[in-house]
């Protein structure tokens, strides 16, 4: 069955419902809204891959629900329909993102195939990067900025963040992408097997090189090479990587032929560089041919609502892997995990849910299904819980006792009033305080009634 989430958008309801029907019929979930302000509030609430708008809308215009969805999430993919093409909305479509432009009247066969390019294409983001909060948002644009260009990246962030994740995505959405992408972690190996798996060698170059091997500076030609844990290379490895990405050129081991390449690089590493590069350990060249585009992976502790998103995508992902119905995760549960500082950040996040499908007796993750260091406010969790907030809310507030499901919304409403007095109602700034996106906090205020007294 196909994956992925889409909203229709027309003000004809007649129009609204042919599409949802054609949509639903090949499997899709597909919701309707008959406007871009209903629009706007429905994507609020929840996420979906895929908009498919009318461009003439009443009120709110197609191509502003266009601009306002790019700003929001630029990984929502938009298809903007009309009757009136103009070269000028053309132009003004491809300028704010749009993914396809179609004229009516669209008939069924060319809607299927374009929505099916657009989950093909998406289908590597579903499996990686999860997540609304405002820090997964700044590093996906960022991503989506730097994959069309060949510059050397630098991926930093603690383990467990997801860099190889990134990595892969700058791939994915590159002009490289039909090649196949290849990594290396530089820590798992020796130097000697290191240096033979990056340059190749020739045959009989030492005792076991029975035949000649093509390392992956050939290989990656045209491609993208990703090198993980960079940090941890010798010195005299990194001499060899610098040459390549300066002269574009290298030697496989016992060879004499220098060998070109067209390879991106991109680079990884949980340890300071800058620190390295100060205690002698890491060449200072070699650090700023890496770091022509930083990327830095936020730890969990610092992506908020992304915890609730990504723990229902892992429950799903290892109940269907364990063969077990498993579907929902107790309020209870969900507030244990959103208060614990996840030390080892989404990988930790993903064995725990996987460690939950496999004990738990129902179709509900419940707290006692959760491993036993995320249920106790430990003091070194406290600590690590109080760094991260920064100006964010209280810590005692983030690690109170358990609230009872029927009383979840009245403390959410509570929540959001307290960050709204101490922001002095500046929605912005409370959103933040919150860890919601501007809009989902507008639709809070909405849904709860809140106003400023």
């Amino acid at each position: 069955m196909p994956e992925g989430d889409i909203l229709v958008v027309d003000d004809e309801e007649r129009q609204r419902e042919i599409y949802r029907d054609i949509l639903q019929g090949e499997g899709y979930v597909a919701e309707t809204a008959p406007s871009g302000e209903a629009a706007m509030k429905v994507l609020a609430q929840s996420r979906f891959d895929l908009v498919i708008t009318d461009l003439n809308l009443t009120g709110m215009t197609g191509l502003q629900l266009l601009g306002e969805i790019v700003a929001e999430d630029p990984t929502v993919a938009v298809i903007l329909i009309t009757g009136y093409p103009s070269i000028q909305s053309a132009v003004e479509a491809t300028r704010k993102g749009v993914y396809q432009y179609l004229e009516k009247p669209v008939d069924r066969d060319q809607l299927l195939e374009v929505v099916a390019e657009v989950f093909q294409r998406q289908a590597t983001l579903k499996r990686t990067i999860i997540g609304d909060s405002p820090a997964t948002k700044a590093m996906m644009r960022m991503i989506l900025k730097v994959a069309p260009s060949a510059h050397t990246v630098l991926i930093l962030g603690e383990s467990g963040t997801g860099k190889e994740l990134v990595a892969r995505e700058i791939h994915h959405h590159s002009p490289r992408r039909e090649r196949p992408f290849l990594a290396v972690n530089c820590a798992a190996l020796t130097e000697t097997l290191l240096e033979s798996e990056l340059f190749g060698h020739e045959k009989g170059a030492f005792t076991d090189a029975h035949q000649m091997k093509r390392g992956l500076f050939e290989r990656a030609h045209q491609s993208t090479l990703f090198l993980d844990e960079i940090g941890d290379t010798s010195l005299g490895m990194q001499a060899k990587i610098l040459r390549v990405l300066q002269e574009r050129e290298f030697f496989r081991v016992g060879g004499t032929e220098a060998l070109k390449t067209d390879v991106r690089i991109i680079a990884a590493t949980n340890r300071n560089l800058e620190q390295r590069v100060q205690q002698g350990q890491f060449r200072e060249d070699l650090y700023y041919r890496l770091n022509v585009i930083p990327i830095v992976c936020p730890p969990l502790r610092e992506r908020g609502v992304d915890i609730d998103v990504l723990a229902y995508h892992f429950m799903r992902k290892a109940a269907l892997v364990a063969g077990r119905p498993v579907g929902k995760i107790s309020a209870e549960a969900l507030q244990a995990l959103r208060a614990y500082a996840w030390p080892g950040n989404i990988r930790q996040l993903e064995w725990a849910m996987e460690r939950a499908v496999v004990l738990g007796e129902t179709d509900c993750i419940e707290l006692e299904d959760l491993p036993p260091e995320i249920l106790q406010p430990t003091p070194e969790r406290v600590a690590c819980v109080e760094a991260a907030a920064g100006a964010s809310l209280p810590v005692e507030s983030r690690l109170q006792p358990i609230i009872p499901e029927s009383s979840w919304e009245e403390h959410e409403k509570a929540k959001i009033v307290e960050a709204l007095q101490r922001s002095n109602w500046n929605i912005t700034r409370a959103a933040q305080l919150l860890g919601m996106t501007f809009r989902t906090l507008q639709y809070r205020l909405e849904k709860f009634g809140i106003k400023r007294p």
